[in-house]
């Protein structure tokens, strides 16, 4: 999920007119559409013709098309025509009517609601567009074709199912029963562009200065936790900060579905697996953290921490594997440590609280929070250090924050990013890297530049 806010929503997919006098011509497309493809599907197989080059498939696709107007009385301009094909290729081998939201680079999620209801979030924030399916039958044959790519199947019997697309993004399917309004399909885009801390600056989610620090700590080795909210960017910040590792280390990643995208060489990526028809085979997250560690790994990096296998991660963090990072779903760093904390006792370990908030304290250096404001934008608004344990209670102290001023005229969040001066238990850990200086000038507190 990408950082940072652009102004103004969404513009309308080209396949739906704005409204007014083109919509007398778009529902004449539709409804030659629908008998078309009604013609098409009877004397056609659409699996098998789906299975053909695209080259193929296209000019198959436009004799059977021409065949069937001719047949069926249907007159369509040129440029309905060559839009009714690219439709029907749609339908045949892609995802039909979200092709056109798939293409757009400035979409981050699509948001399906039943068969005609497709919202997308832009630029942070979430649009009804005019893209609906023709039934839910057309939409439930979508879903079923995206999770078929990854060997998983969804039906009343299996109605939940995630899986990918062919270029990483995240897709997670539900259908009836549980869902009563038909099919809900919801797909986080995968960033063809890899984002750097450089472009975090220019969205404003992070200072100059505050960027600096983030450099520090993906060099320094340090232990890291990234903690947000649904949306806040997480894995973007985590994906920038693994730019800082050393392109000789060997990095074993565990994730849900394959979202980091590492530059390193030496990188082996595991992913989960369901359990099989049989409710067998199933493969969890802390089955793959605690095989890594059979795997001579240098640094473990976790999707996303959420269950049980935070144990075994605090474990690896604690016996050598110096560097390693995770994600975790919390609205701020003190609510971090508390989450880490219910998922070791998830797990059934019978540990005394205080022996859990010790191994959390001496295993995690940093946990870096990421927000997503209430107008769209994402901030990363602290950077807190993990001091150790006083008494009972992990203790903390903030050395980078965002503090929210107000809003503008036109309901934008106004603040700033600012160190709070105090000096950081790692400092020596950042000299021995060599990154003592830079580390000085991003917790300099004279501006926040």
């Amino acid at each position: 999920m990408a950082f940072g806010k652009r102004s103004g929503p969404p513009s309308t997919p080209p396949s739906q007119p704005a409204g007014g006098a083109g919509d007398g011509a778009e529902a004449h497309y539709r409804a030659a559409r629908r008998r078309v493809l009604t013609a098409l599907t009877k004397s056609v197989d659409m699996a098998e013709l789906g299975r053909r080059e695209a080259d193929a498939l296209r000019a198959e696709i436009a004799r059977r098309v021409d065949e069937i107007m001719a047949s069926e009385g249907i007159a369509l301009a040129s440029d309905d025509r060559a839009r009714l094909i690219d439709d029907l290729c749609d339908d045949a081998i892609g995802l039909g009517p979200l092709e056109p939201l798939i293409a757009r680079d400035d979409i981050t999620d699509i948001m399906v609601n039943g068969a005609d209801k497709v919202y997308v979030e832009s630029g942070g924030r979430i649009t009804l567009t005019r893209v609906k399916f023709r039934d839910n039958d057309q939409l439930l044959n979508v879903c079923r074709r995206i999770v078929a790519a990854v060997g998983r199947h969804v039906d009343e019997s299996s109605p939940i199912c995630d899986a990918r697309l062919a270029d990483g993004s995240r897709v997670n399917v539900i259908v009836p029963p549980l869902a009563i309004d038909g099919p809900a399909l919801t797909i986080r885009k995968f960033a063809r562009e890899k984002l750097t801390l450089d472009a975090l600056v220019k969205f404003g989610s992070i200072s100059v200065r505050g960027a600096k620090l983030l450099s520090v700590i993906g060099g320094a080795r340090l232990n890291v936790l990234v903690s947000g909210g649904t949306g806040s960017g997480k894995t973007t910040l985590l994906n920038c900060l693994t730019r800082f590792i050393d392109t000789g280390e060997r990095i074993i990643t565990c994730e849900d579905a394959a979202e980091l995208q590492l530059q390193q060489p030496h990188v082996v990526r595991l992913v989960t697996r369901p359990a099989n028809l049989e409710g067998t085979g199933q493969v969890t997250m802390r089955d793959l953290v605690r095989n890594c560690l059979r795997m001579r790994p240098e640094r473990i990096i976790v999707g996303e921490v959420r269950g049980p296998e935070a144990f075994d991660l605090l474990q690896a963090m604690n016996t050598g594997h110096d560097g390693s990072m995770g994600t975790v779903h919390a609205n701020n760093p003190r609510e971090a440590i508390t989450r880490i904390e219910n998922m070791v006792a998830m797990g059934g370990f019978n540990l005394p609280t205080k022996s859990v908030r010790e191994q959390i304290a001496a295993a995690v250096d940093l946990i870096i929070q990421a927000a997503r404001l209430r107008d769209g934008s994402r901030k990363i608004t602290h950077v807190t250090e993990v001091l150790g344990m006083e008494g009972d209670v992990v203790t903390l102290q903030d050395l980078y924050v965002y503090e929210i001023d107000g809003e503008d005229g036109s309901g934008n969040v106004v603040g700033r990013h600012k160190a709070t001066g105090l000096r950081p238990a790692f400092w020596e850990r950042a000299r021995y890297f060599g990154l003592d200086e830079i580390l000085a000038r991003a917790l300099d507190t004279r501006d926040a530049a």
